[in-house]
């Protein structure tokens, strides 16, 4: 999937009622996940996650769902779950359907927000999807020498 698509899922994502038990399949799916994956994870077959109403998808995110209010909890939580870091998790995210928070893991960039603004922080998770970025560094000094 491209960034235009994965922005329109998480948008649809966004704008439809939340249900807690599906949200995570929805936003892995919303990436480019495949039916196989999604159905694996669904079934508890490759979801290793230690965190009630968890979903791990190893080398990627670790994210749940909780009651309301309890958001900041659930995050902590999920950043300090053995399972997050054997899985190798890149994210973490927490939502009780009003409220998201997120985190990535890799340069500690925080997300908080009400739920249904997800859509304008969509690129923070695009790696989940292999789109990255790298960064320009310019007036590099060997690159000032070298002309």
């Amino acid at each position: 999937m491209n960034a235009v698509e994965i922005e329109r899922a998480i948008t649809a994502l966004a704008e439809q009622p939340f249900e807690a038990e599906a949200f995570p399949f929805a936003f892995l799916e919303a990436f480019g996940n495949k039916a196989t994956t999604i159905n694996r994870l669904r079934s508890g077959n490759s979801n290793s996650s230690d965190i009630e109403s968890g979903v791990l998808q190893r080398s990627n995110i670790h994210l749940s769902t909780c009651k309301k209010g309890s958001v900041s909890a659930t995050l902590s939580d999920l950043k300090s779950s053995q399972k997050t870091t054997a899985g190798k998790c890149k994210f973490i995210l927490a939502t009780d359907g009003e409220w998201l928070e997120a985190e990535n893991l890799k340069t500690g960039e925080p997300l908080a927000c009400p739920f249904e603004e997800i859509k304008k922080h969509f690129d923070m998770f695009l790696p989940l999807a292999g789109i990255t970025f790298t960064s320009e560094k310019s007036n590099n000094p060997i690159d000032v020498r070298a002309t």
